[in-house]
C-alpha cells in the first residue's frame, strides 16, 4: 500500500544579508517534507525492504518533487539539490536509507530538475525533533562550491517513534559572497588532471 502520511511540511528560508552585507542573489533555501508511518514498524527485522520500497517511494519522491518545484516556480530554477530522511527511535537506519537511495524515489526530481550530478543525502535515526539535515550539492556541477550548502531544519513532533520523516532540499542560488573558489582549481594547483582527478 502507499505511504500512510500523516502530514506534509514546507520549509522556505531567503537569505537577504550575508557576513553584513547585502545578497547580490538572495539565497532561497527549500525543503518539502513527509512524516509517514514506517512501513516496516512492528514487523522486527524485515529482509526483504523491497516490497514496501516498491509501494513508497516512487509516490513520496514525486510528491515531495511537486512541492519544491510549487515552491521555487519550476524545474529550471532550482540550482542545488539534496535529500534526507530520519527514522524514529524503533526503526532501523536502513529503513530511512531505503526510501530515499532508489531511483524510484529520486529520479521522480532529477528528471523535474534536469539534473546530472548523484542527489546529495543524509540518513540518519532520532526522537521528534531531531536536527533535519538536507545537504546540497549544484545539480550539474559536483565541483561548484558555491552550492554546497546545508539546509538545516526539524519537525516538533516527528518522527515518531514508528515514523520516518522524508525530505527533498533545494536551493535558489548559491551561498552569498561565496569566495573559497570551485574544486578544479584544487585539483590545478595540486598537479591533478581536472578531468581524472586520481592522476597526478
Amino acid at each position: 500500500m502507499p505511504a500512510e502520511i500523516r502530514k506534509t511540511l514546507l520549509h522556505v528560508e531567503n537569505t537577504l544579508i550575508e557576513g553584513g552585507k547585502v545578497a547580490e542573489q538572495p539565497l532561497v533555501l527549500i525543503a518539502a517534507m513527509a512524516v509517514i508511518r514506517n512501513p516496516w514498524a512492528g514487523q522486527g527485522f524485515v529482509e526483504d525492504l523491497s516490497p514496501a520500497i516498491h509501494d513508497c517511494a516512487s509516490g513520496l519522491g514525486e510528491l515531495l518533487t511537486s512541492m519544491v518545484l510549487d515552491a521555487a516556480g519550476g524545474g529550471e530554477k532550482v540550482e542545488g539539490y539534496g535529500k534526507s530522511a530520519i527514522v524514529g527511535l524503533n526503526g532501523e537506519i536502513e529503513h530511512a536509507s531505503a526510501l530515499i537511495h532508489t531511483l524510484r524515489f529520486g529520479n521522480h526530481y532529477r528528471n523535474a530538475v534536469g539534473a546530472k550530478s548523484y542527489l546529495s543525502f543524509c540518513n540518519t535515526r532520532g526522537p521528534a525533533n531531531a536536527p533535519l539535515m538536507i545537504p546540497l550539492m549544484d545539480k550539474n556541477d559536483g565541483g561548484r562550491r558555491s552550492h554546497y550548502l546545508t539546509i538545516q531544519t526539524s519537525v516538533a513532533d516527528a518522527p515518531a517513534a514508528d515514523e520516518i520523516l522524508v525530505a527533498l532540499g533545494a536551493s535558489i542560488g548559491g551561498r552569498p559572497h561565496h569566495r573559497i573558489g570551485d574544486r578544479y582549481q584544487d585539483l590545478k594547483e595540486l598537479g591533478h588532471d581536472v578531468d581524472n582527478p586520481a592522476s597526478v
